[in-house]
């Protein structure tokens, strides 16, 4: 009682002098965010016996009272075979809190006993306007980055709490900045510059994220209906998510599904949840997030591709919970791999709850098309328990509703409207030819702060994985356009060194460095996000009596332009409305902006003309 009688003492003294010197700084035009103070010290008790007994100078007294007195965040911090595992926490007493870890480092099964074993420093940081509803929002922010950090291996205590509305919530981005800046300065391994941490996939993906208020509504009807159904019993639930591109579907997914497995652990309950997705570069992706999350060591192989999860599960012994990203992949038809007709079908059947993620308009094969039909079944199922959500808000492209209009305008409505005035903040061009292009994206990419800019295209030139091209004369699969030419995704990781390869393995196509020298298909940039777009419309895409056009014939893409067998045996072809759809994954990946070069004339033209 008496320690928190005098923690409110000096928060109150602390909030009175933080308020007399924002007034005294305001009135000298000065910067009102002090640097943060960060200590690093040994990782053991000796060491923190003497930072808290040392005798400091008289100037340094003020940094020591606050590090000793008010709220701060820690990261323990270890190398493990090379890389680094870490625990961040937060608290208002940090001499007791880190002597509690050194206590419980005795238990072999506790992340503390590494402390023991290994060479583990320890960073505290502090600030004067620190208080609980801060530190708790710096604590969150220091987990997501570390484990957006590629030589983080583990990151202990993820468990986010993010704060709401605070004083002084609008230091938060100001003070955090400070403090990565200063632990950079320590460690630049272990804190890389935050412009390559946001442009990692893990980033983008993470389940640490703070929520809209959407997201979060959503996450709450999630996890309430899966509470309710694994209580009741009850089987093959079905929870519909509708999302276009950009409305943050994949954060909603990672971020319920990672919240359910804490749910159960606090509970001490044994979960069985499943988190899917037919696309190789995202399983990639969310595996990697299972192993910094520690849910690959504790439970198995809880990530998987759909036709894994059926394979390897029964109707008999279902799973609770299978979530589903960018469930539009899903094949509808069998094919070598899938013996199967629907994997949506098979996997309701494995699961007591499934959790969708549904964009129809990123279906790019026959092998995923829905028949309308089919796919009102499921989402007319969700609706009838109240289990369909809506997300609308574009999150992804930092452009103003106008951007978004003109993009709907092309890839829905197949109109081409005037390109809007005001972006922004969103770059929005067309360019006369492809080198003009290919210069803009590598203009941009050299910047450290859209380093992840790359060219991408419909898929309107020969490619085939499995063979050379058949002219002796040409090295890749390349896009060609007149003189310019340019390799298709994964052309040039074969000349790759196998240290590079190494190096490269755990990085979507669009983070690998060699690949600013190729050309992004949607198989390979399909949820990804891009800082700017260099987007190629090949001869597939038309203008034609005032009318966007589709045209198959002039697409290379197979699996888009081949016939549909449907559910009553007769076969349709579908090309036009899934290059329309290629073209909207490819127009919604640029974050800041996007470049559009044509190969049509008569399109190359209506777009020139459309910007004045």
């Amino acid at each position: 009682m008496v320690r928190e009688l005098e923690l409110a003492s000096l928060n109150l003294a602390h909030s009175i002098r933080y308020k007399e010197n924002r007034r005294s700084k305001e009135d000298k035009n000065m910067s009102i965010v002090a640097k943060p103070i960060i200590r690093k010290i040994k990782d053991n008790r000796e060491a923190l016996d003497f930072f808290e007994n040392v005798t400091l100078p008289k100037e340094e007294e003020s940094s020591q009272e606050i590090i000793m007195n008010f709220p701060t965040v820690y990261i323990h911090n270890w190398q493990d075979s090379g890389d680094y595992e870490v625990y961040v926490g937060e608290s208002n007493d940090i001499l007791k809190r880190t002597k509690q870890h050194y206590d419980s480092a005795a238990d072999t099964n506790k992340w503390q006993h590494k402390l023991l074993e290994k060479d583990a420093s320890l960073f505290i940081i502090g600030h004067e306007h620190f208080n609980k509803s801060l530190t708790l929002d710096i604590e969150n922010r220091l987990m997501h980055y570390m484990m957006s950090v590629e030589r983080v291996k583990h990151v202990h205590n993820l468990r986010d709490n993010p704060q709401t509305s605070y004083y002084p919530m609008d230091e938060l981005d100001e003070i955090f900045r400070k403090i990565w800046s200063g632990l950079r300065r320590e460690n630049k391994e272990l804190f890389p510059t935050e412009s390559s941490i946001k442009d990692s996939a893990i980033y983008k993906a993470s389940p640490l994220h703070k929520l809209t208020e959407d997201q979060e509504k959503a996450r709450e009807l999630i996890i309430e209906r899966v509470i309710r159904a694994l209580t009741n019993g009850e089987r093959k639930q079905l929870i519909f998510i509708d999302g276009e591109a950009g409305t943050g579907k994949t954060v909603l997914n990672s971020s319920t599904f990672y919240e359910l497995y804490c749910q159960a652990e606090e509970n001490g309950k044994e979960l069985k949840c499943h988190l899917l997705v037919n696309h190789d570069e995202q399983i990639t992706v969310y595996k990697q997030i299972a192993d910094k999350l520690g849910l690959t060591e504790k439970y198995g192989k809880v990530v998987s591709k759909p036709t894994t999860f059926i394979n390897n599960h029964t109707a008999d012994e279902p799973v609770d919970v299978a979530f589903v990203d960018e469930a539009h992949l899903l094949l509808t038809q069998g094919k070598q791999s899938y013996r199967g007709q629907n994997q949506l079908r098979d996997i309701i059947d494995r699961a007591r709850v499934t959790v969708v993620m549904f964009d129809e308009n990123q279906i790019l094969t026959t092998e995923q098309f829905w028949e309308s039909q089919i796919l009102e079944e499921y989402r007319n199922q969700a609706k009838e328990m109240d289990n369909h959500i809506i997300l609308s808000k574009q999150l992804r492209m930092q452009a103003d509703a106008a951007v978004v209009d003109w993009i709907d305008s092309f890839t829905k409505e197949r109109t081409l409207k005037k390109l809007p005035k005001g972006l922004g903040g969103y770059t929005l061009k067309i360019v006369n030819n492809p080198e003009e292009l290919d210069s803009e994206i590598n203009k941009r990419a050299r910047s450290g702060d859209s380093s992840l800019s790359r060219v991408i295209a419909t898929y309107d030139w020969e490619y085939n994985s499995n063979k050379k091209p058949e002219d002796r004369l040409r090295k890749y699969w390349e896009v060609m356009i007149g003189k310019w030419h340019k390799p298709w995704n994964g052309e040039l990781k074969n000349e790759l060194s196998k240290k590079e390869k190494r190096g490269i393995k755990d990085l979507a196509w669009a983070e690998q460095p060699q690949t600013i020298d190729e050309v992004g298909s949607t198989f390979t940039i399909q949820g990804f996000d891009l800082n700017y777009a260099g987007v190629i419309l090949g001869p597939s895409v038309k203008y034609r009596d005032g009318k966007v056009i589709f045209d198959p014939s002039e697409s290379r893409n197979d699996k888009a332009i081949r016939n549909r067998t449907l559910s009553d045996g007769s076969k349709k072809k579908f090309g036009e409305i899934l290059i329309q759809h290629e073209v909207r994954v490819l127009m919604t990946r640029g974050v800041n902006g996007m470049y559009i070069y044509a190969c049509d004339k008569e399109l190359r033209e209506a777009l020139k003309k459309a910007e004045y």
